[in-house]
Order: structure tokens, then sequence, then C-alpha cells
């Protein structure tokens, strides 16, 4: 199996999360995997179900054994047989404008202010966010380069002229070498878990009565552009969004039509004054 996921190239993550999941499978009933069957996925499932088992940590696992089934194993009928939980259709917390504004103000660090505005201005995710260099920010075509997004894929994202003007500001006073936000050490960038203790901070010191994440940044970003009556489109490719459906394909979308889109920044008249 770790030959399987090696040679399809999945994230790090993804490698570790399955797995742990079929050795959690395997040390339930004793046993090696490829000796339990379809009786056994069932009622490990309901015993994950007993546990409180969140529904995406039931889904990741219920892919992990899709997985060893059909690809270490190569029984293609089996992950069909397999049920996977029904997703519950929340709607995401997502920032007003004063709210985005109050946020980011009670960040004190320098660092992680910019780094959290960058999240906010370009809808990144916490690790795409923590794994920028500083070679990414392309200025003269006026976009951000992902490497290594979800599904390990490159994109491009709005770097509108007021995140430029930050960023700028910020790598003055910083001067970061290599990666866009290091640790204080140099030794890499900097942790998603320093993003996500300033959310945490940040919230609490703004006042703000919401379920506060990295994330909520990206959801707040494709709002503010869907009210701005920004092509859903467009918002999905900046959000690194694979597809809409099995019948529909994205176009391509050029670094002109990025930087015609207009960034939350500016509808929002969000001017973030950097921490000295």
């Amino acid at each position: 199996m770790i030959e399987d996921i090696a040679v399809r190239n999945f994230s790090p993550a993804t490698q570790r999360s399955y797995l742990h999941a079929v050795s959690k499978f395997s040390h339930q009933f004793g046993r090696s995997p490829d000796r339990l069957g379809l009786e056994d996925v069932r009622a490990f499932q309901v015993h994950l179900v007993a546990t409180g088992i969140s529904w995406p940590a039931l889904n990741q696992t219920v892919c992990a054994l899709w997985f060893f089934y059909g690809a270490t194993l190569g029984h293609a009928e089996i992950p069909e047989l397999i049920a996977h939980a029904r997703a519950p259709r929340k709607l995401p917390e997502v920032f007003s404008a004063d709210e985005v504004v109050r946020f980011l103000e009670a960040v004190p660090s320098l660092k992680t202010r910019t780094a959290l505005t960058a999240a906010d201005a370009a809808g990144l995710r916490v690790s795409e966010v923590v794994g920028l260099k500083v070679a990414d920010i392309d200025s003269q075509r006026g976009v951000i380069r992902v490497r290594h997004g979800k599904g390990g894929k490159d994109r491009y994202v709005l770097l509108s002229a007021q995140l430029l003007h930050i960023l700028r500001t910020y790598w003055r006073l910083s001067r970061p070498p290599d990666w866009l936000f290091p640790r204080s050490d140099g030794s890499g960038p900097i942790s998603i878990t320093v993003l996500h203790a300033a959310c945490r901070s940040a919230r609490a010191a703004a006042g703000i009565d919401k379920r506060v994440t990295v994330h909520t940044l990206r959801h707040s970003f494709a709002t503010h552009l869907l009210e701005n009556g920004t092509d859903i489109r467009i918002i999905q490719v900046l959000l690194g969004h694979e597809h809409l459906s099995s019948t529909a394909r994205y176009t391509k979308v050029s670094s002109r039509l990025i930087r015609r889109t207009q960034s939350p920044l500016v509808r929002l008249n969000i001017g973030v004054v950097l921490p000295n």
C-alpha cells in the first residue's frame, strides 16, 4: 500500500492519513487488513460513528479503505459497496468588511498579520500561505504563484496593488531571503499552527463572536468576490477547485483575466496598517 501511494504522488498528509486509517482498521480486528471483508468494514464504520468521529474524519477513513481495496488489493468492485458519510450542509462563517479590518488589526505580529492579509486578499489555504516563497510574488504580471496546492497542482492567484504594497512594506522590514514567511530561525516556512493560534488570539482581541480559522478568510474572499459580480467560474479557478461537476470543465484563466478581477481589498476599502 505504501508503494501504491508513493507512485501516485499523494501529499505527505494524505499518505499519513491513509496508512493510519488502514492500520487502525487492522488493529481493530487484530488481523491483516487483506483478510477483512465488507462486513468488517461496516462494523468498523459503526464503531467509529459510536466514538463520535467527525464526518470529514470518517470519510477520510472511507477514502483510505477505498484505495486499499481498489488499488492495493485490486478489488475494484468493493469500493462501490463501502458507504460514505453524508456531509452536513452548513453555511461557512464569513467576515463582514468591518470584521476583516478589526480582525487583521488585532494581529500584533508583522509576519503573521501580513500572512493572514495575503490569505484574505488572495483566497489562499493556510498550507498555501506558509508555502509561499519570495520568488512566487510576480509584481510584473500582477499574480502570485501557488506551488503544490491541493492535489499537488500549481495555480496563479490575485496580487492586487494594495496587497503588493503591503508585501513590499513587509519585505523591506523583514528581508526574508527565500520563504516569504520563514520560521524565526530561518530553517523553513512558518508553522501552520502559528497562524491558527494567531487567528484565535485576534478573534478574541477583536471581539468577534464567530468561529474563526484561516479558512474563514478564504470563505470571505470568495463571498466578497461573488458579491462584487465576479463570475463563479473565475472564483473557483482562483480558489483552486478542480472541477464544477462531472460534466463541466474550467476554462483556462490567463494572468490578464486574473489581474482584471477586483480584489476584495479594493471593494472593502481595507487599508491594513502594518505593525511597527
